[in-house]
């Protein structure tokens, strides 16, 4: 990291109150330029320079660019230059009345972003709320499905979690206290939306909201501790490679929690909610989890609609066990050269 950069990027009040906006949730660029008042190219350069020098970073949505502060800010693997860069415009900000006064005017500003980003999602409710009304009735109330969900995990920490398909974020607000950190991750840009207005409520370094994919996920192999698919799997068209992708992106011995419809014979649930998958037998999870490298434990059946809400979990095995399961080394012939190499030799004395 270039020191030289980082001063240089900090050396303008604009920028000094963007970093101090950033440290407080994640936003997108036209949102900025709302708050600081100031034109959009304007604060783009601005952006520009605070992400050269690796204080802030860029995130894509469509025709949309968010920003939020470095991931170094916060968390166990904290860069110690930007946690003391934290500290410092904090204690500048207590110590300088101007500078303090420019910053709680700006963080005032941040409510009506706040307020346009709720209105949008109960617009977005409003033009839903009859499809998901229809579905929910044919299962297990929500809040029962979630506190069987909280109680399968046990008392364990989640660590860093991965909720893939988090639609309104329920999953991740839910899991948030339990967690280092939670990712959560959609496809779509109007329910991210709608997951940011109902999580900007919680710390920006404690929640980070994703565009992608979930047969292509955009993270390292072995990044998080725990992934969710909440009422999510039924719409892959290929659930195999969605299970193969949350376990490369699993460290050893992560859990996974599946929640997701038994199999049922609801045809109509095909057209009008677009489900690919009409649920998922016992079997057929049990199988496709194996396959994709996980140990599966006793399923969670909730009985309580004409659809039954199931509840699957299952470890990640470490790397070595899930290969060899995998592809299972043929046998040697007795006397051949693979067996003679397999027999230990006595140890020489």
């Amino acid at each position: 990291m270039a020191i030289d950069a980082i001063f240089k990027a900090l050396a303008d009040p604009t920028r000094l109150r963007i970093a101090r906006l950033l440290s407080a949730m994640e936003l997108a660029v036209g949102e900025l330029a709302q708050v600081l008042g100031q034109s959009q190219p304007r604060v783009s350069r601005h952006v520009g320079i605070l992400c050269d020098a690796g204080l802030a970073e860029r995130r894509r949505e469509g025709s949309w660019v968010f920003l939020r502060a470095a991931s170094g800010l916060a968390g166990e693997d904290s860069d110690p230059v930007l946690t003391a860069l934290e500290a410092l415009l904090a204690a500048a900000e207590k110590a300088n009345p101007e500078f303090a006064a420019l910053c709680e005017d700006d963080r005032r500003k941040l409510a009506a972003i706040r307020n346009a980003r709720e209105s949008n999602a109960e617009h977005y409710f409003a033009r839903h709320a009859g499809e998901w009304d229809e579905l929910r009735a044919l299962h297990t109330p929500d809040a029962e499905v979630e506190a069987a969900l909280a109680r399968a995990f046990g008392d364990d920490e989640l660590g860093c979690v991965l909720d893939i398909g988090t639609g309104t974020g329920r999953m991740a607000e839910l899991f948030a206290g339990r967690a280092d950190r939670v990712v959560a991750l959609d496809k779509n840009l109007e329910m991210l939306r709608v997951a940011r207005a109902k999580l900007q409520h919680l710390p920006a370094s404690q929640v980070e909201l994703v565009q992608g994919d979930f047969a292509d996920l955009p993270f390292a192999p072995a990044s998080f501790d725990t992934v969710l698919l909440h009422q999510v799997l039924h719409f892959a068209q290929d659930p195999a490679l969605a299970l193969a992708e949350a376990a490369r992106v699993l460290r050893e011995c992560g859990r996974i929690a599946i929640v997701d419809f038994a199999a049922h014979d609801r045809e109509e649930l095909r057209s009008r909610h677009q489900h690919a998958r009409l649920g998922f037998s016992d079997d057929q999870m049990s199988g496709l989890l194996g396959a994709a490298g996980f140990e599966a434990e006793a399923p969670i059946a909730l009985e309580g609609g004409e659809l039954v809400v199931k509840i699957w979990l299952a470890a990640r095995r470490p790397i070595k066990a899930a290969r060899s399961r995998a592809r299972p080394e043929p046998a040697a012939r007795p006397g051949s050269q693979t067996a003679r190499a397999a027999t230990p030799r006595r140890k020489e004395v």
